[in-house]
């Protein structure tokens, strides 16, 4: 005859059966979200992961009449090409560059026009700055690589307008062509074209910071730069972390219509960056192979990069992506 269960075993069936029956709760509560999400569900698979099985092409010899699944294996042979290449170190090296200028800009860019547009107390005012920092967010490249392509402009620029003027030179300077300027005007379009829409979150989490603790310091006698120092920019802090965590996963995937469309063949050695790289090699030379290991190197570097500023962050603030 078997042996009642003891209360103690008796209570983790109960506990276990609770669990289960909280979650199917929440299920059928929430069926109308779950519903309303598959479809995004299945489009991220359909197009983010689907595609991952191209990958296969960065160790064939990939041949379009033979396909992928007749094209003969080559190992490893792409990516030991990859790293015999001095021209994927330069682009590598300009993927870096640029991708972190980009992130340091909009990182402090970002906050400090939060922390700015939080001590406004002009409702008008505010959001008059919010549109137009939002609105470049919403234009094409195109049409922001002609505006400094105009602004920069040898023969009619207004930058060598203003600086003719103040006599800083004295003939106009073809600020697209100069090799050595190109990383900074590209950033400063970057930071121009994404500094209101990378505002928006940090907005938010101001918004909702308890407004108690900003009463208590005014009581106290705290000034508002005070208040922004131990209140705001602490509260920002853990939103801060998690978003620098993802962010720098996009180092090494800064695109390439940017760099494409604010460069050319002059400034080469600064504009081309990885994607362009993979892009020129592959379609001139038709080694579709050789893009792929580009890409996926390129995969790995920013999971990489994840993985060990997260581990930072959990080791040094505490906060952490997961």
């Amino acid at each position: 005859m078997a042996k009642p269960a003891t209360p103690l075993i008796n209570h983790e069936i109960a506990q276990t059966a609770g669990k289960k029956a909280g979650k199917s709760l929440v299920i059928r509560r929430q069926y109308q979200l779950l519903l309303m999400s598959t479809p995004f569900v299945l489009l991220v698979m359909l197009f983010s992961f689907g595609p991952l099985w191209g990958w296969i092409m960065a160790f064939q010899h990939y041949k379009v009449a033979l396909g992928l699944w007749h094209s003969p294996w080559a190992g490893l042979d792409n990516f030991r090409l990859l790293f015999q290449d001095p021209q994927f170190f330069n682009s590598l090296r300009n993927t870096v560059v640029m991708g972190m200028l980009n992130l340091v800009t909009s990182f402090i860019g970002a906050i400090g026009l939060a922390l700015l547009l939080n001590e406004v107390r002009f409702v008008f005012f505010k959001r008059v700055i919010q549109t137009l920092t939002y609105i470049p967010h919403f234009v094409s490249w195109v049409v922001i690589a002609n505006i400094f392509a105009t602004l920069l402009s040898p023969d009619a620029g207004i930058v060598n307008a203003i600086l003719l003027k103040l006599g800083f030179i004295h003939e106009p300077i073809y600020f697209l062509g100069e090799e050595k300027l190109f990383w900074w005007i590209h950033t400063a379009a970057n930071f121009w074209k994404e500094l209101g829409w990378n505002t928006i979150i940090y907005l938010a989490v101001l918004v909702g910071l308890n407004p108690e603790h900003y009463e208590a310091a005014e009581v106290d006698g705290a000034t508002r730069w005070q208040k922004m120092r131990y209140i705001s920019i602490p509260g920002l802090m853990p939103t801060a972390v998690l978003l620098l965590i993802l962010s720098v996963g996009w180092i090494v995937q800064s695109g390439y219509e940017s760099q494409f469309l604010l460069g050319n063949p002059v400034v080469i050695n600064r504009s081309e960056v990885l994607d362009l790289y993979a892009l020129n090699y592959s379609t001139s030379i038709g080694d579709y192979s050789y893009g792929v290991a580009v890409s996926l190197f390129k995969s790995i570097v920013s999971l990489v990069l994840v993985l060990l500023v997260n581990y930072t962050a959990r080791k040094t603030s505490g906060s952490r992506l997961f």
